[in-house]
């Protein structure tokens, strides 16, 4: 049996929310990045989450997605946010030197108190 993935959404105060669950690979980016790109053009968001607490794999060709999202919302001046981070993706992130340009948060409420701050 292949790994299952699914991807949803939600928008809370106008937040987009992207939450990604079980193992994200290659075969999982075209579902994400659909999500993304619905998600912007119906809300234009400067903020977006990305809630990783149920993913349980993320390999390479799941990481340049994630980065094509982080970069097309640079683009217009906009930040991505990262919920729910395992030691273990958490620790992938830090070598693949994404956690550079995101702020990483434990949980979705925490991410967006502080996006309400700006």
């Amino acid at each position: 049996m292949g790994s299952s993935f699914s991807v949803t959404s939600d928008v809370i105060e106008s937040i987009p929310i992207i939450f990604l669950e079980g193992d994200m690979t290659s075969e999982s980016n075209n579902d994400v990045m659909k999500t993304f790109l619905s998600l912007k053009e119906k809300h234009h968001p400067h903020n977006l989450i990305i809630n990783f607490e149920k993913i349980n794999y993320i390999n390479s060709a799941g990481m340049a997605t994630i980065i094509n999202i982080i970069q097309d919302l640079k683009e217009i001046q906009g930040e991505v946010k990262f919920v729910g981070l395992s030691e273990h993706i958490r620790g992938v992130m830090e070598i693949v030197g994404i956690s550079d340009f995101v702020e990483i948060f434990n949980s979705n409420s925490e991410a967006l108190s502080e996006i309400m701050k700006r």
